[in-house]
């Protein structure tokens, strides 16, 4: 889709230069200088609002930000406001890096009488996003937009008729996408901004939400199937005869080195945070399986040490049967609790 030209609608030159977000007035104009004060208080002005959400570029989970590229309108009935030009978007990664394009210098009269603009947003956003289910996550990009000068005594957001829409070509690489909502919820500050006419100020806040869901069998495979043959590699060092100490110590040294290598790749291109993800819980259980299993290695080196060699194989036997079904389980508990 060209810039600054909707299906249906004549390409018309855009309103301005791009310009950055900022440009829709400044949020210290909070609690705005025309409230009428005093003898009664006016209706809110009701500002319907939609939007379609054209590409999604750069998802970054390091830095929890995204470049949304989106178009966006707005339908209001008072000749006096502009909510196209005074709203502000809350959650913008980088201010400066929004670019708004208008499609006409001024707003539209639509046949009932109502004002209308479209314009469109090219910028980054930022959503702290959860990573506990990781690699089985599901995340919501979100776009949260309030007007700058307004608060719910003087303009109010409404859901266009059907508000939210994507591009048809709209595709995000490693993940499916869900469907968009878009929804006005009443937002109190716990502030005045200094204005001490007022307190507990509420606003109304339009956010749009896209859900993203991580493809599981492409993941499971890519990135736990390794793990596990690592670990079960581990664990045949129990089927080699105990007279060869060495070879099977020398197996779990290996694939405790393999599992740590796998973690530190598939932790590189995530954040820092302060809890354990799914993925770390199930290595986890993957180093204590190989511990064990090399703990009982040594243990049944002294069994044939003594000569009963019978003994030790059938302790081997034995402690692969239990310690497979024990990590299996594990890892199937972990993966039930982390998910539920």
């Amino acid at each position: 889709m060209a810039s600054g030209a909707l299906p249906g609608r004549d390409a018309v030159a855009p309103a301005q230069e791009a310009a950055p977000v900022e440009g829709a007035q400044d949020a210290s104009e909070r609690g705005s200088a025309d409230k009428e004060s005093g003898e009664g208080k006016r209706e809110p002005d009701v500002v319907r609002v939609g939007a379609l959400i054209n590409d999604v570029q750069q998802l970054d989970l390091q830095s929890h930000s995204y470049n949304v590229d989106m178009y966006m309108w707005f339908k209001w009935e008072n000749p006096k406001i502009d909510p196209s030009r005074s709203f502000e978007f809350l959650n913008a990664f980088e201010f400066w890096g929004h670019i708004l394009t208008y499609e006409t210098p001024e707003p539209e009269r639509l046949p009932d009488g109502s004002y209308y603009q479209v314009l469109r947003n090219q910028g980054k956003f930022n959503a702290k996003l959860p990573l506990e289910r990781y690699p089985f996550d599901t995340q919501h990009l979100t776009m949260a937009f309030e007007d700058s000068t307004e608060d719910e005594g003087g303009m109010v957001f409404v859901p266009d008729d059907d508000p939210i829409s994507l591009s048809r070509d709209l595709a995000i690489p490693g993940w499916d996408i869900g469907e968009p909502t878009l929804e006005v919820t009443s937002n109190v500050y716990d502030s005045n901004f200094g204005d001490p006419r007022f307190e507990n100020i509420s606003y109304s806040r339009a956010t749009i939400d896209l859900p993203l869901e991580r493809p599981a069998g492409t993941y499971a495979l890519k990135l736990l199937l390794p793990m596990l043959l690592v670990a079960l590699t581990a664990a045949l060092s129990l089927g080699v005869h105990p007279r060869y100490v060495e070879g099977r110590i020398g197996i779990g040294i290996t694939a405790l080195l393999t599992l740590v290598a796998l973690q530190i790749t598939s932790n590189s291109s995530l954040p820092e945070v302060d809890y354990l993800i799914l993925l770390d819980k199930l290595y986890i259980a993957a180093y204590a399986f190989v511990v064990l299993t090399m703990a009982i290695i040594v243990r049944n080196s002294w069994v044939d040490a003594t000569g009963d060699i019978s003994a030790a194989v059938r302790a081997d036997r034995i402690s692969l049967a239990l310690l497979t079904a024990g990590y299996l389980i594990v890892s199937a508990i972990l993966m039930v609790t982390t998910l539920a």
